[in-house]
């Protein structure tokens, strides 16, 4: 599923390292937040109604980082000036996770990802993928803290397909529930062991 065309997107890829959990602990974090066949459908279908809009999806959360300084120092090189190619990279690879938070099956393939993303956002590998010389590592207060932004923003957008409010509202919560296992499974690496 690596798309060759978007740098540093391994997706899939066998150098994508096997998740540090098991099948069925990821059933039971799945359970956890009621995330069920019924919200992988309903992310389908919201994956119909955002692709068209990506741009503008991205447009608004980089507007909102850029509207803070504390968030936007994660991008930026030594000098604190934020690094533009940087941000550009990141951001298609951005587009490509609400696709792929979308359409995806979520199997191994997706689950090895999640740890690779969160070992991204992490000491362990933060600026590796593109050769970067910025901060170390983000703050994991501000990745759980970025659930909000990412969930309630995107109702809107989901509002803008031809889906009923009980539609638009199905698909809404399986956003959130995806962003927020998601999230779960990015802490993994900010965590001593046994913690998690």
């Amino acid at each position: 599923m690596a798309d060759q065309q978007l740098p540093g997107y391994t997706y899939g890829d066998e150098s994508v390292p096997e998740a540090p959990i098991d099948a069925d602990e990821f059933e039971r974090l799945k359970r956890t937040v009621m995330f069920t066949e019924a919200d992988e459908r309903a992310l389908r279908r919201a994956g119909e109604v955002l692709e068209p809009q990506i741009d503008e999806i991205l447009d608004l959360w980089y507007g909102f980082v850029a509207d803070h300084e504390f968030l936007l120092r994660y991008f930026a090189g030594p000098a604190g000036e934020p690094d533009e190619e940087y941000l550009d990279r990141v951001r298609e690879r951005f587009g490509q996770w609400i696709r792929d938070t979308c359409d995806a099956p979520y199997d191994q393939d997706w689950l090895n990802y999640q740890f690779e993303i969160g070992r991204r956002h992490r000491r362990t590998k933060k600026n590796q993928t593109d050769r970067v010389d910025s901060v170390p590592n983000i703050d994991l207060r501000y990745v759980i803290a970025f659930v909000y932004p990412i969930t309630a923003t995107i109702r809107e957008f989901l509002e803008a397909g031809d889906h009923s409010p009980g539609e638009v509202d199905e698909m809404y919560h399986a956003w959130f529930k995806s962003v927020t296992l998601q999230v779960a499974l990015w802490s993994y690496p900010y965590m001593k062991e046994g913690d998690w």
